[in-house]
């Protein structure tokens, strides 16, 4: 099992700023997906991934599902979910997965998964049936898939995105510089080529990256040029914001006028769609773009 180092940080957190204030979760529509989560069995990232967004996109009736289970073969310094060996599939998660999805009856279902490094096809079945399963029981729901990297496993990537799906999404996470730090078992170069192979494909793409880790503009803009040459459709843009202790510090809140000036620049440099804010995650008003 790989374990996060334990860090001694007996200082108190920096103060969040007025703009990464979020409501607390309440409502008939947020009570109504949480026990259709429960009483599937099913993991969702809002939840394994601590994201601020939950009681917004919960309240109105969309969720994130994590297949493949709630724990990664990756250790990544920024994330959340639980790391180690993952137990044997669950070959009827597909099922459930779509018949949540069909009743929230929402327009545009967003799936990802956790890293299952430890199989040969990374995990590319599971998601072949979730994407076939979702489409059969909700013909008129269009799908965005959030995979991970497939470690240059290219026939698998291939499996995942056979699916129907209308949009498949790969996050950075971070600039070129940083990766080592952030993801650690990943490499800046294989995640772009993935893009690149998925465009090829005939996909519409897409990725994510924070900020607030540590890098430039100069670092940004580049990344934006990288994606941008790769094919890459849609970018999200975001605040990190550090989930335990255990996990890397922020080392800025960027002010929100930064994320306006983000969002001006990637449209610049070609993207279809920027969706650049504070609160932005990969998955957050994921149906705009369509």
């Amino acid at each position: 099992m790989h374990e996060l180092p334990v860090v001694e940080n007996n200082e108190p957190r920096r103060r969040k700023p007025e703009w990464l204030r979020v409501k607390l979760p309440i409502g008939q529509k947020y009570k109504h997906v949480r026990g259709l989560v429960d009483n599937y069995g099913l993991h969702t990232i809002c939840q394994s991934g601590n994201c601020p967004n939950m009681g917004e996109c919960w309240g109105e009736g969309t969720a994130t599902f994590m297949i493949l289970g709630n724990t990664c073969t990756r250790s990544c310094s920024f994330c959340a979910v639980k790391t180690g060996r993952p137990p044997e599939y669950d070959e009827d998660e597909p099922r459930r997965v779509a018949e949540a999805i069909h009743l929230m009856q929402v327009k545009h279902a967003v799936i990802t998964s956790v890293n299952r490094d430890e199989r040969k096809d990374r995990g590319a079945e599971i998601w072949y049936q979730t994407v076939r399963a979702v489409k059969e029981m909700s013909p008129d729901t269009t799908i965005e898939t959030l995979i991970p990297d497939v470690k240059s496993t290219w026939w698998a990537l291939e499996r995942m995105i056979q699916g129907g799906q209308e949009v498949v999404s790969h996050n950075m996470e971070t600039v070129e510089e940083l990766y080592r730090k952030v993801r650690p078992q990943a490499k800046y170069t294989r995640s772009l080529e993935q893009i690149k192979r998925t465009k090829e494909y005939g996909c519409r793409t897409k990725s994510g990256i924070m900020v607030g880790l540590g890098e430039t503009d100069e670092q940004v803009f580049k990344t934006m040029d990288d994606l941008a040459a790769h094919g890459c459709d849609v970018l999200t843009i975001g605040q990190y914001l550090q989930p335990t202790r255990m996990h890397l510090d922020v080392a800025e809140y960027v002010h929100p006028d930064k994320f306006a000036q983000y969002k001006e620049v990637g449209l610049s440099k070609g993207f279809d769609f920027v969706e650049s804010g504070p609160l932005v995650r990969s998955s957050y008003h994921a149906e705009r773009h369509l």
